[in-house]
C-alpha cells in the first residue's frame, strides 16, 4: 500500500511528512536553460541511476498526459507549478511506492523528496540521507565548508533541508482560533501555507521549517516536530470540549456521513467539508460506522485526477460530481481495498 493510503502517527491531526533536500551537482550550472545541457545533464543522471538504487525510473514530464500529470499533483509529490510550467525541461526520478521522488531541474538540479504517513520526520529523514549519501558519491555535490550545500537561493542554504507536515484542524478553524495560533507557528521560524486556498471549509495546513542554515539537519526536524506536537494537543482539546455533551456537534457529523453515506452527485469542495466533520467524528468514537482507513480513501479517490485515473475515463465537471458521488458508496461497501 502506498504511504498516502496509509495510517501513521498523530493521524488524528496529521495527515503526512515530507523531507526535501536541494542539491546541486559538481560541474553543472545551478539552473540549466538550454536544451543541449538539460539532456547532458539527464543523460548523466540515468546512466549512474543503478548506483542510487530503489528502483527508481526516470520520467520526462512532457511524456505524460493531463490527467497523469495532476495525479502527481494531487498526490502532493511536486509542486503543481513544476509539473506545469517545466513540463519542457522537468523530468522525475519516483520508485513504484512513490515515497521516493526526485524533480530535476526545479529551482536547483536536484529536488530529493521523501514521504510518510502521519507524523513521520524522522523514519523519511533517515531514508533520505541515506539517498542523499549515495547520490553525492556517485556524483558529487556543490558544497562550501562554509557554507554547507550551495543553492540558488540563500534561504536554503547549509543543510538545504526542508522538513513539512500537512495537518487537518478543523476544531481550531471553527472555533475562531486559526488566526492567533498560526501567528505563533510564524513567530517561531515556521512557514505556514494553506494547501487548499480556494476552499474556506478546508482545514488542511502546511506547517515547515524556514531556516536552513546554522542548524543541524536532526534540529531542524525536532523544532517541527515540537510545534507540531503542540498544534495536535490544542486541536483534539478543542475537539473534546466540542463533543462534550453537544448534541448539535453530534448531529453535523452524523449529517455529513448521511450525505455522503446517500448522495448521487457531489462537488469536491463539499466533499472535503463533510470529510472533515466525519473524520472528526471518528476521531473522537462519535461516528464508528466508518473507519480511519476509509476516510484515507475517501480523501483519495475523490480528488479529480484520481477518480478519473481509477475508472479510467475523463469525465466533465458534472459527471465528475455523479462519479464522485459512486466511489463514495464503493468505498463505504469496502469495494475499494
Amino acid at each position: 500500500m502506498n504511504w498516502y493510503l496509509q495510517i501513521g502517527k498523530n493521524s488524528d491531526v496529521v495527515m503526512s511528512s515530507k523531507i526535501k533536500l536541494i542539491r546541486n551537482i559538481n560541474g553543472f550550472p545551478f539552473k540549466i536553460d538550454r536544451n543541449s545541457e538539460i539532456q547532458k545533464f539527464e543523460d548523466y543522471i540515468k546512466e549512474n541511476l543503478y548506483n542510487i538504487g530503489y528502483g527508481l525510473k526516470f520520467i520526462k514530464l512532457r511524456n505524460l498526459d493531463y490527467i497523469t500529470k495532476q495525479c502527481i499533483v494531487e498526490k502532493n509529490l511536486v509542486n503543481p507549478d513544476y509539473v506545469f510550467e517545466k513540463e519542457d525541461e522537468g523530468a522525475l526520478l519516483i520508485n513504484e511506492d512513490e515515497n521516493i521522488v526526485i524533480a530535476l531541474h526545479a529551482e536547483d538540479n536536484i529536488e530529493l523528496q521523501t514521504f510518510g504517513a502521519g507524523l513521520d520526520l524522522e523514519n523519511i529523514l533517515n531514508l533520505a540521507v541515506e539517498i542523499d549519501e549515495k547520490i553525492e558519491k556517485t556524483f558529487g555535490y556543490a558544497v562550501s565548508k562554509k557554507y554547507g550545500y550551495l543553492t540558488s537561493s540563500l534561504s536554503n542554504l547549509g543543510t538545504g533541508l526542508k522538513a513539512s507536515v500537512l495537518i487537518n484542524i478543523p476544531a481550531i478553524c471553527k472555533t475562531g482560533n486559526k488566526n492567533s495560533i498560526l501567528e505563533v507557528i510564524s513567530s517561531f521560524g515556521m512557514n505556514v501555507r494553506k494547501v487548499n486556498k480556494e476552499n474556506k471549509e478546508d482545514y488542511i495546513y502546511e506547517i515547515s521549517n524556514k531556516q536552513t542554515l546554522g542548524l543541524t539537519e536532526q534540529e531542524i526536524i525536532a523544532n517541527v516536530k515540537i510545534i507540531i506536537e503542540k498544534i495536535a494537543k490544542e486541536e483534539r482539546m478543542i475537539r473534546k470540549y466540542l463533543a462534550e455533551k453537544n448534541i448539535l456537534f453530534e448531529d453535523n457529523i452524523y449529517r455529513s456521513y448521511g450525505i455522503l453515506s446517500n448522495c448521487k452527485t457531489i462537488t469536491k469542495k463539499e466533499t472535503e467539508k463533510l470529510l472533515a466533520n466525519i473524520k472528526m467524528g471518528t476521531d473522537l468514537g462519535i461516528l464508528p460506522e466508518i473507519t480511519d482507513s476509509q476516510i484515507k480513501q475517501l480523501y483519495f479517490y475523490t480528488k479529480p485526477a484520481i477518480m478519473q485515473k481509477y475508472y479510467g475515463k475523463e469525465y466533465n465537471t458534472m459527471e465528475q460530481d455523479i462519479k464522485r458521488a459512486e466511489i463514495i458508496k464503493q468505498i463505504m461497501k469496502k469495494e475499494i481495498v
